[in-house]
């Protein structure tokens, strides 16, 4: 072999790297250590348990953080289900002090019913009692905020009035209602229902303008 082969080969084993054993490098590991002084060798296992309860410590931190986690969620939706609950319960039951009211109504009116079954029963006698059922029945909507609406004299007000015609009248001007059909009631600013009116068209001029017409 030539001195310039042999000096390739030198160098390739130079480049080339040896694999080192995991278990040599641990062995590698514990000597330095042990030939560190004592105080740094123990200074070195100190620091090495240290980080392991560290770690150790993060890993339980993690973990609590994780089941605090997953119970919120848990009441979070507990909550939601019991709330839906008792809503759910309170929409069901809303019209429950209404209906108790309007069934003392029913009673009167029953009463009445009963009473003009009888002979010794005046035509007097059952208007008082139905105009006394009547009075009853709309305290009860004016308990609960609905109320009539006001129409006759009134100026026209398409909000709250709903015209289902129009009539000539020499004593009220034109745009005021004259006539209530059918009562209209508002539940506190809500309409519930619009009066059904009749709305003044004003004086009735048609004679006089025929006869000038004729002139």
């Amino acid at each position: 072999m030539s001195r310039g082969e042999q000096g390739n080969t030198a160098e390739q084993d130079e480049g080339r790297q040896v694999p080192r054993d995991d278990a040599a490098e641990q062995r590698a590991r514990d000597e330095a250590i042990e030939t560190l002084p004592p105080d740094a060798a123990q200074a070195t296992s100190e620091a090495g348990q240290g980080a392991n309860a560290s770690v150790d410590q993060l890993q339980q931190q993690l973990a609590d953080a994780q089941q605090e986690v997953l119970r919120a969620h848990a009441e979070l939706d507990n909550f939601r289900k019991r709330l839906r609950r008792e809503t759910e319960e309170q929409l069901k039951y809303a019209h429950l002090p209404i209906m108790r009211d309007l069934i003392g109504v029913l009673d009167n009116l029953q009463r009445a019913v009963e009473a003009a079954k009888h002979d010794q029963a005046t035509l007097e006698s059952l208007r008082s009692g139905v105009e006394m059922v009547i009075q009853q029945f709309v305290g009860v909507l004016a308990k609960y905020g609905c109320e009539g609406i006001e129409a006759v004299g009134r100026d026209f007000d398409p909000n709250v009035h709903e015209a289902i015609g129009h009539q000539p009248s020499d004593e009220v001007e034109a745009g005021k209602v004259i006539h209530e059909v059918a009562p209209g009631y508002r539940l506190h600013d809500r309409v519930v229902r619009p009066s059904n009116v009749i709305v003044s068209a004003g004086p009735n001029n048609a004679g006089e303008t025929g006869g000038k017409e004729n002139s």
